[in-house]
């Protein structure tokens, strides 16, 4: 398998140095950029802004005094091959296209500022902006900027004589990132094939076949799963005896075979998706649950679970979300296995998102390229406590509720050994955009691929 390039620029160690300035007498004076606490949003070009705390130093009376290293990650920006042509093209008549990452510094606590300029809020400390040349950042790390840099000079009229000689210390890399990109090319409830995409060629790589069974048909299978010496059963402990009637989608799953015919990978849905007593939706507090499992030793051994549901928007305008949360299961002395959280957040059900696993933050953050110290291969999950994952693990497309969703996955390079390391992610990938479906309203009717007489028709 060859993987495509990638790119990701990193910020981190950011913090914050002010002179001591008097505080403004009389009431009214607002907040003393010295004393209150300060965040930065930071951009790389036209992506979504992040947002990072930017930590406060006491100032020191040496001028030329070492930058720190927090070892703190503040933003994570990917590009793929197609974003790094056209930042690295030649200048148009439009402009140049030279990648701009913008750093804007507040005072205050988070969310408190109207717009990115403050709004007249009177919190802004000030901006900067670092042009990066990503020519030959797929080949090697490029460390653009590590050190102080001053940021009251610029933009809006500062709001303190303090915020007019801040500075900003942080530290800027790119690194190479390469993946290994797969495409559905089909939904996964239509047994589709999975194909390897690199550049413009694609070919072949898995196939996948769904299914609406009931969950003890799992335990039928030639393969039966592995309960352990002893150790705890994840099917039996994941999964439920729920067997209500009315709202609730049970029995999917997901099998990956690759190209001679031989499953190499497994997501079925285990606990049911049921909708919480006088609504018909899947609440937080009751979610369904995949358990995504790999073949070894002649069992279905489990990999990693899956807990979706359906979570309320915040306001009036804000539509529902998909909530995840997955979790890796780990082996433990004792032969039990572990399960340790690796990803929780949200996808808007209307427009869709990306599932992403990214541990780069869980890493000290380093001046240059990155830690030394790779958990890969120690064996020692006492220090690392996610495995053989590590850095950028995956991500997949998920399509919003009623679309034609065709996922395509990311998985990084160093969290794949073999083709079936990658087959366990095109499981899990398959599983997240199904619960899409089984996480919709149950007063919305599913199509008929997702039920089990039409399951049955296409086995």
């Amino acid at each position: 398998m060859d993987p495509c390039p990638f790119v990701r620029v990193l910020v981190g160690n950011v913090s914050l140095k002010m002179p001591v300035a008097p505080r403004p007498a009389g009431a009214g004076a607002g907040v003393h950029p010295s004393t209150s606490p300060c965040y930065c949003k930071i951009r790389l070009n036209k992506m979504p802004y992040q947002t990072a705390d930017a930590p406060l130093l006491l100032p020191t009376s040496s001028e030329t005094s070492a930058a720190p290293a927090t070892g703190v990650l503040a933003a994570a920006f990917h590009l793929s091959k197609a974003d790094l042509d056209r930042l690295t093209a030649k200048p148009s008549l439009f402009g140049s296209r030279t990648a701009r990452l913008k750093i804007v510094v507040f005072a205050g606590r988070r969310g408190m500022t109207c717009g990115v300029g403050g709004g007249g809020s009177g919190r802004l400390l000030g901006k900067v902006v670092i042009p990066l040349d990503l020519k030959g950042a797929a080949a090697k790390p490029v460390v653009y900027h590590s050190s102080w840099i001053c940021i009251g000079k610029r933009g809006r009229k500062p709001s303190s004589v303090s915020a007019a000689n801040a500075q900003l210390n942080l530290t800027v890399r790119a690194e190479p990132d390469p993946r290994f990109v797969f495409e559905f090319d089909g939904e996964p409830e239509c047994s589709p094939q999975v194909l390897q995409v690199q550049g413009s060629m694609k070919q072949p790589m898995f196939t996948c076949k769904f299914s609406c069974r009931s969950n003890s048909d799992l335990r039928s299978r030639s393969m039966p799963a592995d309960t352990g010496s002893g150790g705890r059963n994840w099917l039996t402990a994941f999964g439920s005896d729920r067997e209500r009637t009315g709202k609730e989608r049970k029995g999917w799953s997901v099998t990956v075979h690759d190209l001679s015919g031989s499953p190499v990978a497994l997501a079925s849905m285990v606990t049911p998706f049921v909708a919480s007593p006088g609504t018909d939706r899947v609440s937080k507090s009751n979610p369904g649950a995949w358990l995504v499992l790999r073949p070894g030793d002649g069992t279905w051994k489990p990999w990693g679970r899956l807990e979706c549901w359906r979570e309320r928007g915040a306001g009036a305008a804000a539509g529902d979300s998909l909530g995840y949360r997955f979790e890796l299961v780990l082996p433990d002395p004792a032969g039990m296995g572990v399960g340790v959280s690796v990803a929780d957040s949200t996808i808007l059900a209307s427009k869709g998102g990306r599932f992403a696993i990214d541990l780069t933050a869980s890493q000290p953050f380093g001046r240059s390229g990155s830690p030394a110290c790779s958990p890969r291969g120690s064996g020692d999950y006492g220090m690392w406590p996610f495995g053989n994952c590590r850095g950028f693990v995956m991500s997949a497309a998920v399509q919003g509720e009623g679309k034609c969703s065709r996922p395509t996955v990311e998985v990084g390079v160093q969290n794949v050994g073999c083709a079936e390391d990658a087959a366990a992610f095109v499981a899990l990938a398959a599983a997240i955009d199904l619960s899409m479906d089984a996480c919709r309203l149950f007063s919305h009717r599913l199509r008929r691929e997702l039920s089990a007489s039409r399951s049955d028709l296409l086995r």
